[in-house]
């Protein structure tokens, strides 16, 4: 019988920010792990990069990247890949994390996580760099489904169906983001269990939770506001599928003191506790 994909869990974690650095040292908070910006620690030296490394002594850190546009027509960027893995080879991540999204054309970054067409030819566009990355980095990566607001027409498949090819094709594993699964399904007007039916259950290997703001016929993923009960719904309904995932509540604006998040956290604890077996 074949081996599962997955690395071994983590539990529940935070992402690291600046605003908690003195807090987390000084009182030791019930979390899990931390989830690292990899753009953030590529400069070796000053202050982010002392605090990780006394953080880090104390918990476990996966690292999770923005730049990597392993969508893009772009040649990938091996200079950024080279300071990832160096990164990555100084503080260990159990595992490093990207978007399935383009970021720029013709060198020019548009600092936004764009969508894909859902394409044969997608496929294997972004299967064939992925790949190259994996071989580069020298392990599985995980990819994050982004949250959209515009569609293709020339799109010939299902968003659930395009990450699911990538991930069996290129054997990488996902990170599965609920608040962008509930984002995109009320902007695109698609029902979000279908989405979470359509992934394969071997290949989750984190989730993010998170806040976002609604206009009521659209929304935005801005990660800036607390959890909202539709999403807890879902990442419900995530856990009863794929079962014990790593699971982080992410912020990435308007932060809170840090027991804020712990009250989220703890949130997803218990909501994880009542599915487990």
């Amino acid at each position: 019988m074949p081996t599962s994909p997955q690395l071994p869990g983590l539990g529940f974690g935070l992402g690291l920010r600046k605003e908690h650095y003195t807090t987390i040292l000084e009182t030791s908070p019930d979390v899990d792990w931390f989830e690292v910006l990899t753009e953030n620690y590529l400069v070796a030296g000053g202050k982010p990069r002392y605090f990780l490394d006394q953080i880090r002594e104390r918990y476990p850190v996966v690292m999770h990247g923005v730049s990597m546009s392993i969508g893009g027509s772009d040649a990938l960027n091996m200079e950024y890949l080279q300071q990832v893995k160096e990164l990555a080879q100084q503080i260990q991540p159990h595992w490093i994390s990207d978007h399935l999204c383009w970021t720029g054309l013709n060198g020019l970054n548009a600092h936004d996580l764009l969508p894909l067409p859902y394409t044969e030819e997608a496929v294997k566009h972004v299967v064939g760099r992925v790949e190259k990355a994996q071989d580069f980095l020298g392990r599985r990566m995980l990819l994050e489904n982004v949250s959209s607001y515009v569609t293709y027409t020339d799109s010939e498949m299902s968003e659930w169906e395009f990450i699911s090819a990538i991930a069996e094709q290129a054997d990488c594993l996902i990170l599965l983001d609920v608040n962008n699964i509930y984002v995109s399904s009320v902007n695109h007007e698609f029902d979000p269990l279908d989405y979470l039916h359509g992934i394969p259950t071997d290949r989750v290997q984190q989730y993010h939770i998170a806040g976002h703001s609604d206009y009521t016929d659209y929304a935005i993923d801005t990660h800036d506001a607390e959890i909202i009960q539709p999403v807890w719904d879902l990442y419900a309904q995530a856990v009863r599928r794929f079962d014990n995932v790593s699971t982080m509540i992410e912020r990435d604006d308007n932060i809170p003191e840090l027991p804020v998040l712990l009250a989220e956290l703890n949130k997803a604890r218990k909501i994880a506790g009542n599915y487990q077996p």
